[in-house]
């Protein structure tokens, strides 16, 4: 069965930081698949984070977080991490990992979603 599954997430005050873990099992997302992080804040839409091809070669951050966070891969241990630092209040969200064959930052062209892990970022 194919699973993505986020940790990492918490309750964390406005500066700290964080590092969320995407473990993914199953099927082999090979170096054609995508990997994404995505948040949604209460009464929001689901948003573009981060992504990141297994290589490396191709990262891509919504311009609200490009200087904050950094997503990385451990190829090993079929992991994407998503370092968050200097945290603010409006980073609180529930943060999802996906994976998309050649997804970029598009939503829809992703496939397969993790059940997401809650940040909140105390003031």
């Amino acid at each position: 069965q194919d699973q993505l599954a986020e940790s990492g997430g918490g309750l964390v005050q406005a500066g700290g930081s964080l590092r969320l873990s995407c473990a993914a099992s199953g099927r082999t997302f090979n170096a054609f698949y995508t990997m994404g992080w995505f948040r949604q804040a209460p009464g929001k839409e689901r948003e573009f984070v981060a992504a990141l091809t297994w290589s490396g070669r191709y990262t891509d951050y919504a311009d609200s977080v490009k200087d904050r966070f950094t997503i990385s891969v451990d190829n090993a241990k079929n992991t994407v991490y998503l370092q968050i630092n200097s945290l603010k209040p409006e980073d609180t969200a529930v943060y999802y990992c996906a994976a998309g064959l050649n997804a970029g930052s598009r939503l829809s062209n992703y496939r397969y979603w993790g059940q997401g892990t809650q940040v909140t970022v105390s003031s």
